[in-house]
């Protein structure tokens, strides 16, 4: 049975690299999708401090996402492709890194307490197939290795549950 191990959250990059190598794991020889994005959501909102929401929206048709598994509280079900934060980045096809939500031009607002957010496309080949989306209640509580880090999981991800058959 997988059990996380504390990471110490004093150097970003190593965090990161510890958190990566913890989702490797975890989601070793498993390729169903919404299992492991259930994982994927539960494991960054354990490890990751100030956090409200952590989890995935799925691309469903070309123009709609839907929600995925997530930690936190209940969220919105549908955002259209070129909406709010999440379909923004599906549109543009990459990450968005918001300081303050009340400053994005129409964001989505599933949880009044969300001050930050960021937004990272799950890649594919050349298919957007949704997002992994992280809230939380602070201003500005991600940085560019956030970013960095939490594209790395997505690629983890991603290489561990759309694996060709």
């Amino acid at each position: 049975m997988f059990e996380t191990k504390q990471i110490d959250q004093g150097n970003k990059k190593e965090f990161y690299r510890e958190l990566a190598s913890q989702l490797k794991a975890l989601l070793e020889g498993e390729t169903d999708a919404t299992a492991n994005a259930a994982n994927t959501s539960a494991l960054m909102f354990q490890m990751m401090p100030d956090l409200n929401w952590a989890g995935f929206y799925f691309l469903r048709s070309e123009n709609e996402l839907v929600l995925g598994p997530f930690q936190g509280k209940p969220a919105c079900v549908r955002i259209a492709v070129g909406r709010g934060v999440c379909g923004t980045a599906v549109e543009r096809g990459h990450s968005i890194l918001v300081e303050d939500v009340h400053a994005f031009p129409g964001h989505i607002a599933c949880d009044a307490a969300s001050r930050s957010e960021l937004v990272v496309p799950l890649h594919h080949g050349d298919r957007v197939l949704g997002v992994i989306d992280l809230d939380a209640p602070i201003p500005s509580r991600f940085d560019a290795e956030d970013q960095a880090g939490i594209e790395a999981l997505a690629e983890i991800f991603v290489a561990a549950s759309y694996v060709e058959k």
